[in-house]
């Protein structure tokens, strides 16, 4: 399954490693080092500031969309799984 990840962009979910808030990302400095290490991998999806940061395996996605929304999404997606 894919989740909406901002822009034009479809992540697949079984890829998502974490999803953390704006805040998080701000203020943590040991997530400021592993994003100035990965800077590579980086890709940025909002046009302005970002709402949350998607880790996954091989990207890492700066997301206009907030990580409370990206959460219910996922939720949803796996409680559809389990209808089927």
């Amino acid at each position: 399954m894919y989740v909406h990840a901002g822009e034009d962009m479809m992540i697949r979910s079984n890829e998502i490693i974490a999803i953390l808030e704006r805040e998080t990302v701000e203020y943590s400095q040991e997530i400021q080092k592993f994003l100035q290490h990965k800077e590579d991998l980086i890709i940025n999806l909002s046009n302005g500031d970002f709402k949350s940061l998607i880790i996954t395996e091989p990207h890492i996605y700066f997301s206009p969309i907030a990580s409370s929304t990206l959460k219910k999404r996922l939720l949803d997606m796996k409680d559809h799984e389990l209808m089927i």
